[in-house]
């Protein structure tokens, strides 16, 4: 698949045009940029930040090492957002206060912003990092995709200086490995993607034990933090939200725990 990929890239073209033209010869410059990607595959820099580009929900995503690779367990994240709009405004981009107001906190990439902000075309999303890179990734994929007027982007650690008691949802993937799992995260992840981005300090909750506080200042009565975990912290991250109503687990596609969710009391 790797390899595939990256005959792709080479020749800037699809998968299918791959399968219709077999007989194909590429070019000597071709041929040299093809080893060339080989080679840095070899050396374990993950396929997306040699093409530079990853899809998610549909959409392709320009990456970078300045950002998380975007993951098909985080789409779990909007599948629940999705799912509690539907049940609690009956699928419209508005509530009782008016349209929908959503930020995604540590948004990297922009994926979760731009996902959602495909789904709910009249909603208001902010989006925060403290990386000024990861916040330049993220507005040219907003850009790329023509929402750049539909997200409003701040430099930010968490939450910080968002206005209280405004947003319906708070949406995150927070850095949540604990720095005690590190030789079970794949090398390549531990050796190019940005550490800040994947390990959350010793024991993985240390990210969502400030987030949790924050998220409660700046949500409505009644609305909802959602964010994606790991099944190794669901315990302490139930413990964090123990003040909060209608805590709830959702598994990802292997079983395993991705996604809480908590309603502010």
């Amino acid at each position: 698949m790797n390899a595939e990929l990256l005959l792709m890239f080479t020749l800037a073209c699809d998968r299918a045009y791959l399968f219709a033209h077999p007989e194909r010869e590429l070019t000597a410059e071709e041929r040299s940029r093809y080893e060339e990607a080989l080679n840095q595959r070899v050396g374990g820099i993950p396929a997306q930040y040699i093409t530079g580009h990853q899809e998610f929900w549909g959409m392709d995503f320009i990456v970078t090492p300045a950002v998380l690779i975007p993951r098909p367990e985080t789409e779990h994240v909007i599948e629940t957002v999705l799912k509690l709009t539907h049940e609690n405004y009956g699928g419209r981009a508005s509530s009782p206060g008016g349209l929908l107001r959503v930020v995604d906190v540590g948004t990297g990439s922009g994926c979760i912003a731009l996902a959602l902000a495909k789904e709910f075309p009249q909603a208001e999303i902010h989006a925060t990092d403290i990386s000024p890179a990861a916040l330049e990734v993220a507005r040219a994929n907003a850009a790329r995709h023509q929402l750049e007027n539909r997200i409003h982007f701040h430099q930010t650690d968490l939450l910080h200086g968002l206005e209280p008691g405004t947003f319906d949802f708070v949406v995150s993937n927070p850095p949540y490995v604990g720095e005690s799992e590190e030789d079970e995260v794949q090398l390549e992840v531990r050796k190019f993607e940005p550490r800040n981005a994947v390990f959350a300090g010793p024991t993985g909750l240390e990210v969502i034990e400030r987030l949790v506080p924050q998220a409660r200042i700046v949500l409505k009565p009644g609305d909802r933090l959602v964010m994606e975990i790991s099944g190794t912290i669901t315990d302490g991250v139930k413990r964090i939200l123990s003040g909060w109503q209608q805590f709830q687990i959702t598994n990802d596609l292997r079983g395993i725990p991705r996604v809480a969710s908590a309603q502010k009391s």
